[in-house]
């Protein structure tokens, strides 16, 4: 009998029991345990995790590798007894397209003045504005993985002029790429509109801060569906003050949910999303991972993790 899979998560538990029932169902010869069901914890080799509380492995000696439900690890990578093993992060095309369609809605929301005539609504006032067309507007996303890409390619396709910058300044078809200090300054400069998709490290932890903001042109946008803590919050609220920012689309924050006394629900020149930009869908997670668990089942080789060094 092949030893079990245990499923670790900190969700509610109408959300954890469809992701045990969705896993179980694309993987129905497993055995898909919940940590309090498994008798002999050392037999454990593989854990599928989504937010597991801080010191979770220590209760299995003998994992060999990680799967998160997530395509974020940041959270996971904090956890000071992580065992040194193979972590893999959810690479899902579906949750690509669905960050791409997030993206294109801000971006065209800011675009094409819905802001400001949601404003107007709320003052019943009937006044239109000119719209320029996408080509004069200027985008640069950060960060161009596979989320980071799919953005990009129907941003063109709509017609908008768009660049990129990653960390590694990899070519991205038909995106012009731009990377390191240099390139970060030069991007910022032409971003009409600055979508963030960056992955949280060590290294891009405040990104977005004083420096950064004063480099964007005057009355530019900022949308950010990366993470809350990549953006300084005091220097964002000072950036909208001065009009360096005109807007901030802003879908992720350090702590979640918002606390209903948070200072950004009422700061003018922000539009608050409940993380809603690019959901996992379970049916198409729980193939991926029933696809890996697969693999190793059939060969004994453990999948290839991510690069703790640089987070993702």
């Amino acid at each position: 009998m092949t030893s079990p899979l245990v499923l670790v998560t900190s969700l509610p538990p109408d959300e954890n029991a469809a992701w045990r029932d969705c896993l179980a169902r694309a993987m129905p010869a497993e055995r898909i345990l919940e940590p309090e069901a498994i008798s002999d914890a050392g037999a454990v080799e593989i854990a599928i995790v989504a937010n597991p509380v801080p010191g979770w492995a220590c209760a299995f000696p003998h994992l060999r590798w990680v799967q998160s439900l997530w395509a974020g690890v940041d959270r996971l990578l904090r956890d000071p007894a992580l065992p040194d093993v193979p972590v893999r992060r959810l690479v899902d095309p579906t949750l690509a397209r669905a960050m791409a369609e997030a993206v294109a809605a801000a971006v065209l929301s800011w675009h094409r003045d819905f802001p400001r005539y949601a404003a107007q609504q709320r003052a019943g006032l009937w006044r239109q504005h000119p719209v320029r067309p996408a080509s004069a507007r200027r985008v640069t996303i950060l960060g161009l993985g596979e989320m980071g890409r799919a953005s990009a390619e129907l941003l063109r396709a709509i017609g908008f002029p768009v660049q990129g910058w990653s960390r590694s300044g990899r070519p991205a078809g038909a995106i012009p790429v731009s990377s390191g200090p240099e390139g970060w300054a030069a991007c910022l400069a032409e971003a009409d509109i600055l979508v963030n998709l960056l992955p949280l490290t060590p290294e891009t932890h405040g990104i977005l801060d004083r420096s950064a903001f004063a480099c964007l042109p005057e009355g530019a946008a900022l949308v950010n569906f990366g993470r809350g803590a990549h953006v300084v919050e005091d220097d964002l609220i000072a950036a909208l003050a001065t009009g360096r920012l005109a807007h901030a689309i802003l879908d992720v924050f350090p702590e979640e949910p918002l606390a209903e006394t948070h200072r950004l629900w009422s700061q003018p020149g922000v539009t608050i999303l409940p993380h809603v930009a690019a959901p996992t869908s379970l049916d198409s997670a729980a193939a991926i991972v029933a696809e890996t668990v697969a693999a190793f089942r059939r060969t004994g080789q453990v999948p290839v993790g991510i690069d703790r060094g640089r987070g993702y």
